[in-house]
């Protein structure tokens, strides 16, 4: 099958829609199809060879975060192109509702067409305002996929229709056979995340740390990503300072490590979360995940069966939980099993054939009725455009 995968967001910026898509298309490619992803990029960022460069992103203030996008009469032309030289058997459009490649992906194709809908946002007022315009472009989906209950619920308020669930997707196996790091290991906790962007709630740790440090101030955070690490820092007391190490941005097999060192994940994150990959690539290592109880969050984590949550930005709360939990090996052990089995749902091997099993209905159905007609069975299943 030739596969035509749009990524909406610059591919040099790392976050979770870019590594799905990653994954995704790897996966594909494994089995043996032909997949072509189109993206943002800068000139000078190094790609895969599947990826096809869109052009510059700009930044685009979008979903509670700022995200990189591409759109405008130059990126229009370069969909066009990437379409006709594709001659795709499907396209999967991600996050088709926002303003950029995937967007210009629904207005320029033709044929069966996949959209997967990420955001979580219930509130959305740009999305209730866009609905006019971006009503003709949703019509030519054949099929919708939302990565989590919360998306599916976004899409259904806002836009109509309907959606079936397919969560995000993680290489388990390359989590958990990861080789810990011994300098990573002994009374540490670990966070991953992008440090500038307030909700993904490192400041809500930074909060509560001096809270776990008084009750154990031999314990380490660990905290990897992007950002302003002095301002990160700024209010806490200078004494405890030297107990936060940032590791800056780290690589996919240093990400695995390190989750699969530190004694707890904390997952401190404040809204507009849709599903929760590092939590599942935290289970995935067996690292006992504690996480602040957005809904998403709550359902990755098998209702608190396979992680422990707290009150959503109550540092207090924070603290005490992760003392708790420092504090009770045999918890954290109960946490690591089961985690470490609820997580198998979420592999590549489920995930990707379901979404396979989503292409093949749309092109059978483009194949036997034509691209007019759609079997009305499955318009209840996958959220089938309407004619």
């Amino acid at each position: 099958m030739r596969i035509g995968i749009v990524c909406p967001y610059s591919w040099d910026v790392p976050g979770g829609v870019q590594f799905h898509i990653r994954d995704l298309a790897e996966y594909f490619l494994r089995l043996g199809h032909e997949v072509s992803v189109l993206a943002p990029a800068d000139d000078d960022t190094p790609l895969p060879p599947y990826v096809v460069s869109a052009g510059r992103a700009v930044p685009v203030p979008y979903n509670g975060s700022v995200a990189r996008l591409n759109f405008g009469f130059l990126s229009a032309a370069r969909v066009r192109r990437w379409l006709h030289e594709g001659a795709f058997d499907v396209v999967h459009i991600h996050e088709p509702t926002s303003p950029s490649l995937g967007l210009l992906t629904c207005w320029a194709a033709s044929g069966p067409i996949v959209a997967t809908f990420h955001t979580s946002n219930p509130r959305s007022r740009a999305m209730i305002a866009a609905y006019a315009i971006l009503q003709a472009a949703l019509e030519k989906i054949s099929a919708r996929i939302a990565v989590s209950e919360y998306a599916r619920r976004t899409l259904v308020e806002h836009l109509g229709g309907d959606a079936v669930v397919i969560p995000n997707g993680v290489d388990v196996d390359f989590f958990a056979k990861a080789d810990p790091n011994p300098q990573w290991q002994g009374d540490t906790i670990g966070f991953i995340g992008r440090i500038d962007e307030p909700r993904k709630g490192l400041p809500v740790l930074m909060k509560a740390l001096p809270r776990i440090l008084a009750a154990r101030p031999q314990t380490r955070l660990l905290v990897a990503g992007r950002g302003d690490e002095e301002a990160a820092v700024a209010d806490l007391p200078a004494e405890l300072r030297s107990r936060v190490e940032f590791l800056g941005m780290v690589s996919d097999e240093d990400k695995a490590r390190l989750l699969r060192s530190v004694d707890l994940y904390v997952a401190p994150n404040t809204g507009g979360e849709s599903f929760g990959i590092i939590l599942v690539e935290a289970m995935s290592a067996g690292a006992p995940v504690l996480a602040s109880d957005l809904d998403a969050f709550v359902q990755v984590l098998d209702q608190g069966a396979a992680g422990e949550v707290f009150a959503n930005e109550n540092a207090d709360a924070l603290a005490d939980a992760a003392v708790r939990l420092l504090d009770d090996p045999a918890r954290r052990a109960g946490l690591r099993e089961r985690g470490s089995a609820h997580v198998r749902r979420f592999d590549w091997s489920t995930v990707g054939a379901d979404i396979l099993s989503v292409y093949e209905t749309v092109t059978a159905g483009a194949a036997a009725v034509g691209a007019d007609e759609r079997p009305p069975g499955l318009r209840a299943r996958f959220g089938l455009a309407r004619d």
